[in-house]
This record gives C-alpha cells, sequence and structure tokens, in this order.
C-alpha cells in the first residue's frame, strides 16, 4: 500500500475550537437537516452495494444520522464510531472509540466498511487521512464518505468580501476553502484506493434573512474555526452591509435569499485480486474498427484509397 508521509503539514482548521462549536451547538439544539440528508443518500448508495459488511467504521460523524440509516440498510453487522466526542443512542449495537479522525488507532484491515458524513473537510490533513483510512480497510473493503465541497456558502463568502473590502479596506478569511471535486479522485488512487469515484450533489436552502442562515450555521457548529481568522470583532457596519450585499445578489422574488450546499462524495475499494482490472497494453482480443464497423486505415494509407 502506497505511504503518505509529509514534513509539516499545513494547519487550516482549529480542531479544539470545532469540537467547542460542536458542543455549542448540541446545546443550542442541532440542526440536523443537512446531515439527515446526506445520511440518508448514504444509505440508498450502500444499499446498492450486493454485499454484507460484519464489521464498519463510522469515522467522525457528528450525531447518530449515519448509525441510524446503516441499521434501516440492513447490511452491517456491527458498527464501530470513532471521533473526538462520544455519542449516545442509535439502533445498532456499536462501540465508540475516542480519536482523532487522522490517526486512527485501529489495526490494519479491520474493517470491512468505513463510511464518514460531513466530518472530513474539517481535517488538516486530508490525504493523510486518505491513507490511514485505507490501511484499516480489509482487502476489498468499501470506503464511503461525503463531505462539503468548495461552492458551500459561495453566497455567504461573496458577500462578506464585498463588504469588508468597501468598509474596512480589506478582507479577511470568513468560509472554510473546502476540497475542489478534481482533486479528491487524484488523492483516492494516491492514497491506494481502487476503482475510485467522485460526484458532487448541490443543495440549494431557501431563508427568510442572512441572518437565519447565519443562525442555523451557529446551531450546525459549522462557523468560522480557521486558523488564520480574524480575531477582531466584527463590525456592525460591515455585518449590515453584507446582509445588503447578500440581498440584492441572491434574493429570490418572494424576498427569501439563497444558500448553496456543495456535498462531494468519494468511493474507493481496498485492493483485492478479484476486482475488475484495466487490460495490459495491447491485450485487447477485438479490433476497434470492427466494434465500429468500419475500413481499418494503416498509417501509410490515405483514407478513400
Amino acid at each position: 500500500m502506497p505511504e503518505y508521509r509529509t514534513v509539516s503539514s499545513p494547519l487550516i482548521f482549529d480542531r479544539s475550537l470545532i469540537r467547542v462549536r460542536h458542543r455549542r451547538a448540541l446545546a443550542l439544539g442541532p440542526v440536523t437537516f443537512l446531515l439527515d440528508r446526506v445520511a440518508e443518500d448514504l444509505a440508498d448508495r450502500l444499499a446498492a452495494v450486493l454485499r454484507r459488511f460484519a464489521l464498519a467504521l463510522d469515522l467522525a460523524t457528528p450525531g447518530e444520522a449515519v448509525r441510524l440509516a446503516l441499521a434501516r440498510v440492513g447490511s452491517v453487522d456491527e458498527v464501530v464510531a470513532a471521533g473526538t466526542m462520544p455519542r449516545s443512542g442509535g439502533t445498532l449495537a456499536s462501540h465508540f472509540v475516542a480519536a482523532a479522525d487522522e490517526v486512527l488507532p485501529f489495526r490494519d484491515a479491520a474493517f470491512d466498511l468505513v463510511v464518514s458524513a460531513l466530518a472530513l473537510q474539517f481535517v488538516n490533513d486530508l490525504p493523510g487521512t486518505l491513507v490511514q483510512i485505507r490501511r484499516v480497510l480489509k482487502p476489498d473493503g468499501l470506503f464511503l464518505a461525503a463531505l462539503i465541497g468548495g461552492e458551500t456558502l459561495t453566497e455567504l463568502r461573496q458577500s462578506f468580501a464585498a463588504a469588508e473590502s468597501e468598509v474596512e479596506g480589506g478582507i479577511s478569511p470568513r468560509v472554510a476553502p473546502f476540497a475542489d471535486l478534481r482533486d479528491l479522485g487524484g488523492l483516492l488512487q494516491r492514497a491506494g484506493f481502487a476503482l475510485p469515484v467522485t460526484d458532487s450533489d448541490r443543495i440549494t436552502v431557501r431563508y427568510d434573512t442572512v441572518f437565519t442562515l447565519m443562525h442555523e450555521l451557529r446551531r450546525m457548529g459549522a462557523t468560522n474555526a480557521l486558523i488564520d481568522r480574524s480575531r477582531a470583532p466584527l463590525k456592525r457596519a460591515t455585518l449590515l452591509r453584507m446582509a445588503e450585499f447578500y440581498a440584492q445578489r441572491f434574493c429570490d422574488d418572494d424576498g427569501r435569499v439563497r444558500a448553496t450546499f456543495e456535498i462531494l462524495w468519494l468511493s474507493g475499494w481496498a485492493p483485492h485480486p478479484s476486482q475488475q482490472q484495466p487490460l495490459k497494453p495491447g491485450a485487447a482480443t477485438a479490433r476497434l474498427a470492427d466494434a465500429l464497423g468500419t475500413r481499418e486505415v494503416s498509417t501509410g494509407e490515405k483514407a478513400g484509397g
């Protein structure tokens, strides 16, 4: 299996602050519509795989939505949940292991399935985390995950940038630089996954005002946790100007505003000899010209001659 090593991965997210924000969200009453939708989609995707998984790892997913969805699918016998905060409830017999998602304390080839929902976008070393996931999968084990993509909250990002530039003469990072779909397939291959697949789902949610959106983001535990975030209090003038820009640019005819959430899906298998393999160069047994019903023209022959 390929190894991934880095001298020093850049620190983008304040992981301790993320844990604080998640605890605050639980205290406020979490908003879970996005996670609930992803959990249902994950269950549908897993149901299409005609396999039974004896032992699965639910990696860092907040809440119980994924474990409950796995129970409804019925193809998973047992689930181990791993993350930084224990979770309770659920209908599927499971265990909780306190673990950072960037360093998994499990033996090699321990799991038949690893799933994760709306968590991996906050790791500082995603390539290294994918290698860790690949390591703990059994041969022919499946990895299936959803994470927030780079188009998420593009409206909020644009509005804050315009307001800060006008009011304060510069901008500060307020929305995280999430992953791009074009990069994820390469990262899966680099981590040693076979048959990697990536796709995206864009969800548009409408709110009465941008302030309603910001309140829900707080209750999702999804407010700014960037290392390079500004520590200065947000100026009232900047906030109000941001709201004006948002209403001007992203408002529908009924007065409600739009917010985009991009969900990136990635999956891959731990390699196994039984999996479909690409043909070696020159190993084809049929001519392309025959398949297309045309006459093959050699490099020294003119077409139509």
